[in-house]
């Protein structure tokens, strides 16, 4: 049986790719009376304010239709700004050397946060350089990652 979120991604794919955008994501977050549906896309160019209604509008429609969330939610369509989620592998891989922020669903060593950049993907787990030292991350652990921006 396929995931929510597999499935908002196959539905919503398409769609976003169709109007010249990527995917680089999706959260779903329920709530107590109700959840949030955050869709990340973005494009050579940039991500502008109207580009985010012009993607809401064809996503909402389409998820009128397919329904595939029983609970009321709101939809949110974002561009991945300067603290960039990182989604997976092929993210984890393009950001190679960069500085990055994972969570983890449980604690590794005694903590679930880490800080460090990030070396690449080994097998199942992402290589982070934290404090120094080479961490394996297990990928199936990971809960959120976000990219520390740049300044």
């Amino acid at each position: 049986m396929q995931s929510l979120s597999d499935r908002l991604r196959s539905l919503i794919g398409p769609v976003v790719s169709a109007m010249g955008y990527e995917l680089l994501g999706l959260e779903y977050h329920s709530r107590g009376r109700g959840g949030l549906l955050r869709v990340y896309i973005d494009r050579q160019q940039g991500i502008t304010l109207d580009d985010c209604s012009a993607v809401s509008h064809q996503v909402s429609g389409l998820l009128d239709v397919e329904d595939p969330i029983v609970e009321h939610y709101d939809l949110e369509i974002s561009s991945p700004g300067l603290d960039r989620p990182l989604f997976g592998r092929a993210d984890f891989e393009r950001f190679m050397g960069h500085q990055a922020k994972v969570t983890l669903h449980a604690k590794l060593e005694g903590r679930r946060r880490f800080t460090g950049v990030l070396r690449g993907v080994e097998g199942e787990a992402l290589v982070m350089e934290v404090e120094g030292a080479a961490l394996r991350l297990p990928l199936d652990q990971i809960d959120s990652a976000r990219l520390v921006p740049e300044l």
